[in-house]
């Protein structure tokens, strides 16, 4: 019976719910969202792969991404900030439903005596037991849709914190491609360095030998001696670079520096990206560019929230209630029929605050107008990386082109060279100087090899690519 009289107290209250407050969110701002990409020039039409590594066709540096999305601490923290907020979601969803709970007492007093017996009687104190069980629930009503409005700005907060994880998962897969690319990259030069050494090892020695036969002078033996230990100062600095870029993948990967050193010891080619690489819709794919839609997300909360602060200008509506059984022994929790019923509505108004609420409105306001001015700071931002990733990249691969030509130049001069060695039209120091040459420019290339492979990832990230749900 007693439920009954709860559920109809509180039944009377779902009509009175009936004005939102605030303004209602009408979509991101109209930005100048292009047809094209002015630098797209030859880069071809469809680009959408989240997984875009793959195409570099490289099984470790797959395998390294992978495991960078398990273990990477950064990305575990944004999880967690993403569970964080559909929770608040969750408990903005629970605010709009009653709220209720059940006492249990036992209480005893000792308590002084109330009767009068004369002057001479001793006054023996009462003692008084109570026991009681009692069932409270509350709710107040959203009037003025203060509570819808949360509800709101929390779910938008959440799809914000979906967003920025996504953009958490671009920028770590783009870092752990970009930094496997260097190190691989690394590793040719200092190899490459290695091979420069011994060349001019034995153009001193060949230098040495002619001094000796007077072929040769002094500045001649001390400008090669030089050159070698020019050539031998540059690995240092190499393999301090190597190890660096160990140790930065190790941390991106939740592993301690030098986990990863046995693992990636033997060097392979640097990935190059693939000869045809195809750019889509660029509207399309801006609004789905993660940090877009959390700052679009972001916007969407803040509009909510002044709603949050115009319904605390207004008047609320609590309605409570109460059930209780027991009296002065234990057995009277059993009479159900004899219990105390309690309904009391409550209106309360905030009116005298001293312009606390109307400068927590002006507050919410500035807080949306700064959402939107950074919703359209973020989207020319993303269009001016884009812009400038693929002028990068079309450049670049015009500087690999060429010095593969001149790489490839240099080396049929070296076996050019070594032909004429044998047959005896030119000297050992002719070949040796022809070898430097070659090395020299094989370096120039693994440079410009990893720095294409680099553009290549900086489109991609600038593009939003690279999230998964």
């Amino acid at each position: 019976m007693y439920q009954r009289i709860l559920l109809s107290f509180f039944a009377g209250g779902l009509a009175a719910g009936c004005s939102t407050v605030g303004p209602d969110y009408a979509g991101a701002p109209a930005m100048p969202l292009p047809n094209s990409f002015v630098r797209a020039a030859g880069h071809g039409t469809a680009l959408q792969a989240s997984t875009w590594w793959i195409g570099l066709n490289d099984p470790v540096l797959v395998g390294l991404v992978e495991r960078a999305f398990v273990a990477n601490p950064g990305l575990a923290g944004t999880q967690a900030r993403l569970r964080q907020a559909r929770a608040v979601l969750h408990n903005e969803h629970a605010n709009q439903s009653p709220r209720g709970g059940a006492k249990l007492l036992y209480a005893h007093a000792r308590l002084p005596s109330l009767e009068d017996g004369g002057a001479d009687s001793p006054q023996l104190p009462s003692r008084l037991d109570l026991y009681n069980l009692g069932f409270d629930a509350s709710w107040e009503i959203d009037l003025f849709g203060g509570q819808r409005r949360a509800v709101e700005a929390a779910a938008a907060s959440a799809q914000a914190a979906e967003a920025n994880l996504a953009d958490m998962q671009v920028s770590l897969a783009a870092e752990v491609v970009q930094v496997y690319v260097n190190l691989r990259s690394c590793q040719r030069r200092q190899a490459l360095n290695q091979e420069a050494i011994a060349h001019q090892l034995r153009m001193l020695d060949l230098t040495q030998r002619r001094r000796e036969a007077g072929t040769a002078t002094e500045l001649d033996l001390a400008r090669f001696q030089e050159q070698l230990e020019s050539t031998r100062a540059d690995n240092g600095p190499l393999v301090a670079e190597l190890e660096s870029y160990h140790n930065a993948l190790a941390v991106l990967l939740g592993v301690p520096p030098g986990g990863l050193d046995r693992e990636l010891a033997q060097p392979v080619p640097v990935p190059l990206p693939p000869a045809a690489v195809a750019v889509g819709d660029p509207a399309a794919l801006l609004r789905n560019r993660p940090d877009i839609r959390a700052a679009e997300r972001t916007l969407a909360a803040r509009t909510a929230q002044i709603g949050q602060a115009d319904a605390a200008r207004f008047p609320r509506l609590n309605l409570m209630g109460l059930i209780g059984i027991g009296g002065t022994h234990l057995s009277d929790l059993t009479h159900l029929d004899d219990f105390v019923a309690l309904g009391a509505p409550q209106l309360s108004w905030n009116f005298l605050d001293f312009g606390r609420n109307a400068a927590n409105l002006d507050k919410a306001k500035g807080a949306r107008d700064e959402a939107e001015a950074r919703y359209r700071a973020t989207v020319l931002a993303a269009l001016r990386d884009t812009e400038d990733a693929l002028s990068r990249f079309r450049q670049r691969r015009v500087t690999v082109a060429t010095l593969a030509r001149a790489t490839q130049a240099a080396g049929h001069a070296a076996e050019l060279t070594r032909a004429r060695q044998r047959g005896g039209t030119a000297t050992t120091m002719d070949l040796l100087d022809a070898e430097r040459t070659r090395i020299n420019a094989e370096q120039r290339l693994a440079l410009a090899e990893a720095a294409l492979t680099n553009d290549f990832v900086s489109l991609h990230k600038a593009l939003g690519l690279g999230w998964t749900q």
